[in-house]
C-alpha cells in the first residue's frame, strides 16, 4: 500500500475511530512508495517530522491539550472563577460533550493520528530500512519509537485507558475498543528499551529532536506511572463503562521491584554519561522564551512547535493587558493559570527559583505607559514565561507565539532518580512481592544537586538536607522539590495521581489558603502568615533595561504598612488600590473570594467542583462523544462517564 495513501488514511481516520466509512483501495497520486521512502534516510526523516505535526494542529496540543491538561493541582490552578466549560475541564467536572474537547480534530484523535504516522514509520523502517546494518536508519527507528511513546503517554495521562494501536491501521483494525493500560505500558517500555540500542547522547542535534537521554528519561517516567496508582476499571471490565477505582496494577511485570531497578539504571547512565547539567535558573527560562533549542545543556526535549505555532505564552505567560514597547504581544495575553498563592511562601527566601517561578504583578497602562502593577493576592503568574523575555524570539505578535513547551529537563532526571533510589517498595498495595534495595545516600545526592542550583551553594544544599532521614521524610522532600522545581510545567497532576494524593493535596492547598487569609501558620509551608503586611506598597524600578516593580508587604516579615505610610526606605512608593482606585488591603479574610460570583477559592471548590464526583474518580477526560458515536459501537467510556 502506498505510504502517502496510508498516511492520509491514518490522519483522515483520526485514529480509525471518527469516520463512518473508509475506502482502503483508493490510490493517491505519489511519486514514492514505501520501499523508496523507508530505504532513503532523508525521506524517512521527513516522515519522522510528520509524526510531530499532530502537536501543532489547531485543536490538538496547540489549542486544547496544553492549555487545559495538567491543572488544577495543589500548586497550579485556573485563575478565572467563571463557571463555563473551560472551568469544567480543570475542575474535574467535564462531560463527553464538552464543546472545548468534543471535536473530531481535538487532541484525542490528533494524538492517534500521530501514532498512526509513527506506526507507519516504524513498520516501514523495519521492513525496508535495514536498521540492523544502517546506523542512520536505526537512529530514525529509535526516534519513531520514542515519539510513539510520547504520544501514548499524553493519551494515558489525559484519557486513561485507550485503544492499543501498535501497527498501521488495516481493514480489521479500523474500529477498536480500549485496552487495559498495562498492555500499552509494557509495549512502550519494551519500545524504549529497544531504542536505547539505536540512539546516542549526541543523536539529538537540538532539543526538538529525540536522543538517548530523552529515551531513558521517558522510560523512567513511564515506569513511575505504570507502577503507581491511577483510576482503573475493575479487572476485565475495560471498555464496558465501568467506573473502577484508584489502585495499582496487578501485573507483576509492572511492579516497582521489576521496573525501578531498570529505571534507576537508565537514569544513572544519563547522569554519568550524557554530559547534561543544570543551568542558571533565570538563564534557563530566558532561553526557553527565546526559543533556544541548543542541545546538551539542561533541556532534554521540547514540544516541537514551529516558530509561528503554539499558544504557550499566549496562555501561561505573566499577564499582559496591552501592548508595550518591550513586549511583542499586541493585545491581552497570558495569565489564564498560575501558581496557587501559598506556593511563593513554600520557597525559602534565598531560593533563586522563587522569583522566577511565581510573580504577583501584571502589565498595564494606567495613563503612564505600560508598567508592572500588583496583580492582587489571588492572581499569581508563572514567571518562567514572560513576553518581555522574548527579546530575540522570532515572534510577530499574533495568537501563536512559537514558544516550545519544555517536556523534560535534567532536573527531572535527578529527582526521578532520587525518588526511585529512596524507595524500598514496602507497605505498598498492588503487585510487589519483595523489597527494593534502598539507597538514601544516592537519593540525597541527587536532591543536593537540585538544591545547590536553587541556593547557589553546595554547603547550603547539604545543610537543608542534613536533618532529613528515613524513607518517608526523604520522599516528602522529593515531593516538595518537585513542586518548587516544576511549577508551571504541569508534571504535578500525573505525580499526584501516581502517588494517590490528588484530592488529599488539593484539599490541603485549600486549607493553606484559609491559613494565609486568617494569618495563621501554614500546615504545608510551616510559615507564619501573621507576618505578612495587610497593606501593600509598590514602586516602579528598572532591571536589565526593562521596567520592573518592587513590592513591600508581600514578603513575610514586612509588616507595619498602613493606608498612608510605607516603612520601606526610598522614594516613589505608592499604595495598592483596588479596581475602583481606592487604597485597599492586599490580604484579609475576604481574600481568594471572587467579586463576580463569590466563589470561595480557599475551599476545595476552588480546585474541583464540589458538586461533581471525587476528583480521584474523575482523574481522566472522557473520550469525546463525537468519537464514541463514530466508532460503530466498538468504543465506550469508562470511569462513570
Amino acid at each position: 500500500m502506498n505510504i502517502i495513501r496510508r498516511i492520509i488514511i491514518g490522519a483522515g481516520l483520526a485514529a480509525g475511530l471518527s469516520l463512518a466509512s473508509c475506502d482502503l483501495t483508493t490510490e493517491s497520486q505519489s511519486t514514492f512508495d514505501e520501499t523508496q521512502v523507508f530505504s532513503d534516510p532523508t525521506l524517512t526523516e521527513y516522515q519522522i517530522y510528520s509524526i510531530s505535526q499532530c502537536f501543532g494542529e489547531t485543536n490538538s496540543h496547540r489549542g486544547r491539550y496544553l492549555p487545559w491538561y495538567g491543572y488544577n493541582t495543589d500548586i497550579e490552578w485556573y485563575i478565572s472563577n467563571t463557571d463555563d466549560e473551560k472551568a469544567d475541564i480543570v475542575k474535574y467536572d467535564i462531560i463527553s460533550t464538552n464543546s472545548q474537547l468534543n471535536l473530531a480534530n481535538g487532541p484525542y484523535n490528533e494524538l492517534f493520528s500521530g501514532i498512526e504516522r509513527a506506526n507507519l514509520a516504524i513498520n516501514g523502517i523495519r521492513t525496508y530500512g535495514n536498521p540492523e546494518t544502517r546506523p542512520e536508519m536505526a537512529a530514525l527507528l529509535g526516534e519513531a519509537l520514542v515519539l510513539r511513546a510520547v504520544l501514548y503517554t499524553e493519551l494515558l495521562k489525559a484519557y486513561g485507558e485507550v485503544p492499543a494501536r501498535f501497527a498501521p491501521v488495516d481493514a480489521n483494525t479500523i474500529y477498536l475498543n480500549k485496552s487495559d493500560k498495562d498492555v500499552i505500558y509494557k509495549q512502550l517500555l519494551a519500545d524504549l528499551e529497544e531504542s536505547f540500542d539505536y540512539l546516542t547522547y549526541t543523536t539529538a542535534a537540538s532539543t526538538d529532536r529525540v536522543g538517548l537521554a530523552f529515551a531513558k528519561g521517558m522510560y523512567a517516567r513511564i515506569a513511575l506511572m505504570a507502577s503507581g496508582y491511577s483510576q482503573r476499571p475493575d479487572d476485565g471490565q475495560v471498555g464496558t463503562g465501568n467506573t473502577g477505582s484508584v489502585r495499582r496494577s496487578l501485573d507483576p511485570e509492572l511492579s516497582k521491584n521489576v521496573l525501578y531497578p531498570k529505571a534507576l539504571e537508565a537514569l544513572k547512565d544519563v547522569i554519568s554519561n550524557s554530559g547534561l547539567s543544570l543551568m542558571d535558573y533565570e538563564e534557563l527560562w530566558k532561553s526557553v522564551n527565546n526559543m533556544d533549542l541548543t542541545a546538551g545543556r539542561e533541556i532534554i526535549w521540547v514540544i516541537p512547535f514551529s516558530n509561528s505555532r503554539g499558544r504557550w505564552n499566549y496562555t501561561f505567560a505573566v499577564r499582559n493587558n496591552g501592548q508595550t514597547d518591550w513586549s511583542p504581544t499586541t493585545s491581552d495575553r497570558g495569565g489564564q493559570a498560575g501558581p496557587v498563592p501559598y506556593l511563593y511562601y513554600w520557597y525559602d527566601d534565598d531560593d533563586t527559583r522563587r522569583d522566577i517561578s511565581c510573580v504577583n504583578y501584571e502589565w498595564e497602562n494606567k495613563g503612564d505607559g505600560t508598567l508592572a502593577y500588583p496583580a492582587g493576592i489571588a492572581n499569581w503568574y508563572f514567571g518562567k514565561y514572560r513576553f518581555e523575555w522574548m527579546t530575540t524570539a522570532p515572534y510577530g505578535g499574533g495568537n501563536d507565539d512559537g514558544v516550545k513547551p519544555v517536556y523534560m529537563r535534567y532536573a527531572d532526571i535527578l529527582l526521578m532518580a532520587a525518588e526511585i533510589a529512596n524507595s524500598s517498595g514496602q507497605g505498598e498495595q498492588g503487585n510487589d512481592t519483595g523489597t527494593l534495595t534502598r539507597d538514601e545516600a544516592y537519593a540525597k545526592e541527587c536532591l543536593a544537586d537540585v538544591l545547590e542550583r536553587a541556593y547557589g551553594s553546595r554547603s547550603r544544599a547539604e545543610e537543608e538536607l542534613a536533618g532529613i532521614s528515613g524513607e518517608e521524610a526523604v520522599f516528602n522532600e522529593i515531593k516538595k522539590q518537585r513542586a518548587l522545581e516544576f511549577v508551571g510545567e504541569f508534571l504535578r497532576k500525573a505525580d499526584l495521581i501516581r502517588w494517590n494524593t490528588l484530592k488529599e493535596d488539593m484539599d490541603a492547598a485549600a486549607g493553606e489558603l484559609v491559613q494565609m487569609r486568617t494569618r495563621a501558620t501554614g500546615s504545608i509551608t510551616g510559615k507564619n502568615y501573621g507576618t505578612l503586611g495587610e497593606y501593600l506598597w509598590y514602586r516602579h524600578t528598572t532591571a536589565d533595561g526593562l521596567p520592573a516593580i518592587e513590592m513591600y508587604g508581600i514578603h513575610l516579615g514586612e509588616t507595619g504598612a498602613t493606608e498612608t505610610s510605607c516603612p520601606a526606605s526610598g522614594t516613589g512608593w505608592q499604595p495598592y488600590t483596588n479596581s475602583e482606585g481606592a487604597v485597599s488591603k492586599y490580604i484579609d479574610e475576604e481574600s481568594f473570594t471572587s467579586d463576580s460570583n463569590k466563589l470561595d477559592k480557599a475551599t476545595s471548590d476552588g480546585f474541583y467542583d464540589n458538586s461533581a464526583d471525587d476528583p480521584n474518580i474523575k482523574q481522566y477526560w472522557p473520550i469525546p462523544q463525537t468519537t464514541i458515536i463514530n466508532s460503530q459501537g466498538t468504543l465506550y467510556n469508562d470511569y462513570g462517564y
